[in-house]
């Protein structure tokens, strides 16, 4: 019988958790995605994120296959800090994370990290590489946002299956390296 691991895809609003889920589910993914509507105005910044019409309310959900012994349990967390509250609740039983970033808002960022290392749960990074943005190495990416040495760090296209399969699989990789210290 395989293990079911669970783990969170989290980041900033618009950073693209819903894609990256999505990207890589082997089954249709639950979205929990609401329109943008006025009431936001003043409350979300879109800026950067133009072009975004809906946001995770709550959660996005999708599962993996890696091997016959392991299936990945994908939970997307909510971007913005109004919904915060559900973070508590999806990061229970958890593995860890990826934290979804996008080096234009690299500053939104901030309260993903700060989240999972109050909380000492390991996590990785992952660069969003999105078209037309600036690309930076992920040594300047390691320092801009402060980062221990231990935590990992990757560029990657949560749109693309196999880019996102590739950070998953070094997401893993890094939990098996801390637990062998």
């Amino acid at each position: 019988m395989p293990m079911a691991v669970k783990i969170l895809i989290a980041g900033g609003f618009g950073v693209g958790k819903t894609t990256m889920v999505g990207s890589v589910s082997e089954v249709e993914p639950l979205r929990t995605e609401e329109l943008i509507t006025t009431e936001s105005i003043g409350i979300d910044d879109l800026s950067g994120v133009e072009g975004k019409h809906t946001t995770t309310v709550a959660l996005d959900f999708g599962r993996i296959t890696l091997s016959e012994t392991l299936i990945l349990y994908l939970f997307g967390t909510p971007g913005q800090d109004r919904f915060w509250f559900v973070w508590d609740e999806l990061a229970l039983g958890a593995l860890g994370a990826v934290v979804l970033v996008d080096t234009r808002r690299l500053e939104d960022s901030f309260p993903s990290i700060d989240y999972f290392e109050k909380r000492s749960i390991p996590f990785i990074v992952a660069v969003n590489c999105f078209d037309g943005a600036r690309r930076y190495d992920a040594a300047d990416i390691r320092i801009a946002l402060n980062l221990d040495d231990e935590v990992a760090v990757m560029l990657c296209d949560a749109r693309d299956r196999s880019s996102t399969k590739e950070v998953l699989i070094r997401f893993m990789e890094e939990l098996i390296r801390r637990a062998q210290r």
